[in-house]
C-alpha cells in the first residue's frame, strides 16, 4: 500500500511571561486556608493584583481553599504548593456564568497563564452535582434539560477547568479531582503543555479526563488519567474548529470509556496528530477510538506503543454520518506496536461509576475499521498489533452467520462505540468501507474456542496482509465479501480464507 502521507512531529515551546519575581500569596488577601471559608473575592484580588502587575506567581500554601469560581487572567500563574488545597463550593450559586463558562477555574481569551505546583484542586463534584439536581427535583431550580432516562441534570454542573480563546497554557504536576462535569476543557485554545498531570476524575457522569476542543500546538505528556469518561479525548464541537499539531505520549489511562479518543464531536476536524507511550488498563470501551461521524475531516494519525490490559475493546476507527451536511473523511492513520488484552466480561466493574452497557445479548467484540458506503476509510496501516482475545463465544447467544453478512447493521447514524453494529460475524478485526489497509505483522490470540472467523472483510479494496499469526488449528479464519486487489503473502494464509463459493465472491489473491 501506498504510504502518501508524512506524519508531522513538532516541537513547540511555550513560553510562559510570567514574572516569578513577583508573590501573590492569597492569604495576604485575605483568604483562610480552613476548608470552610468561602475565599472566592479573596484569589480574585490576588489574581486581578498579578494581571495588573504585567503577570505573576498567586500562591496557594498549605491549607484548604474553599473557593467559587475564580477567572484567571493575562500572565498569571496559580501556583499549589505541597498540602495545598483549592476546594470547589458545593453551592451552585457560587459558579455563575463568565462569557458564557461555568467552572471552577476558568479563562476567556487570557495569554500566558499556567496552573502549575504539587497541590489538588478538588471539585467536589458529586456533592455539588447533588445539589443541582435537588434544586430541580423540590422545584427551586428547574433544570430545562434535565436527563430523566439516566436521572442526572445538565445545566449547572460546569467544569473543574474551562480554558476558552487563551494562548499559551502552562498545566504541571497538578492533581485535578472530582470534577462535577468535564475536569477540564481547552476550547479554541493553542500553545499548550498538559505535563505530570494527575487526574482522578470519578465524582459523577461525564468526568472526562482531558479534553481538547479545536486546539493546536498542544503537548499532553506523563499524565495519569483515571475517569468516569473518556480519559483524554479530542474534540471539534461545532463546525471550524480545528484541532492541528497534537502530541500525546507517555501517559498511563483508566477509563470506564475511552481512553484515547477523537469525538464524539466531530464537527472540524484532526490533522497531524501523534499519540505514543501510552499504558491502558481497566477501561470499559477502546484503548484507542479515531471517529468522524458529523463531517469531521481526520488525517495524517499516528498511534504506537499502546499498551492495554484488561480493555473491553482495542481499536475502533469509524466514518460515520451522524450530523453535518455530508460525511467527513478519514484517511493516513498508522496504528502500530500494540498489545492489548480483552476480557470476556466488562472490564470496569470494580468501578463505583461505570458507562452504560448495551442492551442486547452479544459475544465478545473484535477491534473495528468501519465506513459507510459510498464514503470508505482510507489508508490505514497496521503493524505489529497482538490482542488476546477471550473467545468462549456461543451461537446460542447471539448468532449471526456468515451467509448474512449483508445484515450487520450499517447504523450511519448512530453514536459511535465498537458496540454499535450489533452483534459480529469476526472475534478478531471487523474491517467494511475500506481503500487501502495494511495489516502486516498482526498477532491473534485466543483465550477459549470461538466459533467465528479471525477476519471479516467487506466493501474492502487494496487490501494487504504480511506475517498474520492466528490460530494454527483453525482454518477459514479469514472472510472475504467484495474484496477487491488483495494480496496474502503465503499460501498457508490464503489457505484460511473461507473457501465456500456460494456464500460470497472470492477475490483474484
Amino acid at each position: 500500500m501506498k504510504r502518501n502521507f508524512i506524519i508531522v512531529l513538532f516541537v513547540f515551546c511555550v513560553s510562559v511571561t510570567i514574572s516569578a519575581q513577583k508573590i501573590f500569596d492569597v492569604k495576604k488577601y485575605g483568604a483562610v486556608a480552613d476548608g470552610i471559608t468561602l475565599n472566592t473575592k479573596a484569589i480574585q484580588k490576588a489574581i486581578d493584583a498579578a494581571n495588573k502587575n504585567k503577570g505573576g506567581r498567586v500562591v496557594f500554601s498549605k491549607g484548604t481553599f474553599l473557593s467559587g469560581s475564580i477567572v484567571l487572567k493575562n500572565g498569571v500563574e496559580l501556583f499549589f504548593e505541597d498540602d495545598a488545597v483549592l476546594l470547589g463550593s458545593t453551592n451552585p450559586d457560587d459558579y455563575p456564568k463568565y462569557e458564557g463558562i461555568r467552572a471552577l477555574i476558568l479563562a476567556y481569551e487570557s495569554k500566558n497563564i499556567a496552573v502549575n505546583g504539587k497541590g489538588i484542586i478538588n471539585g467536589q463534584g458529586r456533592e455539588l452535582a447533588l445539589a443541582i439536581d435537588s434544586l430541580h427535583h423540590t422545584g427551586v431550580r428547574i433544570d430545562p434539560k434535565y436527563n430523566y432516562r439516566r436521572m442526572r441534570p445538565e445545566d449547572g454542573r460546569g467544569k473543574l477547568i474551562s480554558f476558552v480563546k487563551c494562548d499559551s497554557i502552562t498545566m504541571t504536576h497538578i492533581t485535578l479531582k472530582n470534577s462535577p462535569g468535564w475536569t477540564q476543557c481547552f476550547r479554541e485554545c493553542k500553545n499548550i503543555v498538559i505535563d505530570f498531570m494527575k487526574v482522578e476524575s470519578r465524582a459523577y457522569w461525564n468526568n472526562d479526563g482531558i479534553d481538547l476542543d479545536g486546539c493546536e500546538n498542544a503537548r499532553i505528556t506523563n499524565c495519569n488519567v483515571n475517569a468516569a469518561d473518556d480519559g483524554i479525548c479530542l474534540k471539534s464541537e461545532e463546525p471550524g474548529l480545528q484541532n492541528n499539531n497534537i502530541y500525546i505520549g507517555n501517559c498511563t489511562i483508566r477509563s470506564s470509556a475511552n481512553a484515547v479518543k477523537f469525538g464524539t464531536g466531530s464537527y472540524g476536524s484532526f490533522k497531524n496528530v501523534t499519540i505514543e507511550n501510552i499504558k491502558v488498563f481497566d477501561t470499559f470501551r477502546s484503548a484507542i477510538a479515531i471517529e468522524s461521524v458529523d463531517g469531521a475531516e481526520i488525517e495524517n494519525i499516528k498511534v504506537s506503543n499502546i499498551t492495554a490490559v484488561n480493555t473491553g475493546n482495542a481499536i475502533l476507527i469509524r466514518l460515520g454520518h451522524r450530523n453535518g451536511d455530508k460525511p467527513g473523511y478519514i484517511k493516513n492513520v498508522s496504528v502500530k506496536n500494540v498489545k492489548a488484552q480483552i476480557p470476556f466480561g466488562r472490564p470496569d466493574i470494580d468501578y463505583d461509576m461505570r458507562g452504560p452497557e448495551v442492551d442486547y445479548f452479544h459475544n465478545p467484540f473484535p477491534s473495528s475499521i468501519a465506513g459507510i458506503p459510498g464514503h470508505l476509510i482510507e489508508n490505514v496501516t497496521l503493524e505489529n498489533i497482538e490482542i488476546v482475545y477471550p473467545g468462549k463465544a456461543s451461537k446460542g447467544m447471539a448468532y449471526h452467520p456468515l451467509s448474512r453478512l449483508k445484515d450487520v447493521k450499517e447504523n450511519i447514524k448512530g453514536y459511535p462505540e465498537f458496540t454499535m453494529f450489533g452483534e459480529l460475524p469476526s472475534w478478531g478485526f471487523y474491517v467494511r468501507h475500506v481503500n487501502g489497509i495494511e495489516m502486516k505483522n498482526i498477532k491473534l490470540i485466543l483465550e477459549k474456542e470461538d466459533f467465528r472467523p479471525a477476519f471479516v472483510f467487506d466493501d474492502v479494496k487494496n487490501l494487504t496482509m504480511k506475517a498474520i499469526d492466528i490460530p494454527s488449528d483453525k482454518i477459514n479464519q479469514i472472510v472475504f465479501k467484495d474484496v477487491s486487489s488483495s494480496n496474502l503473502d503465503n499460501e498457508s494464509l490464503k489457505r484460511k480464507i473461507e473457501p465456500e463459493q456460494n456464500k460470497f465472491e472470492l477475490p483474484a489473491h
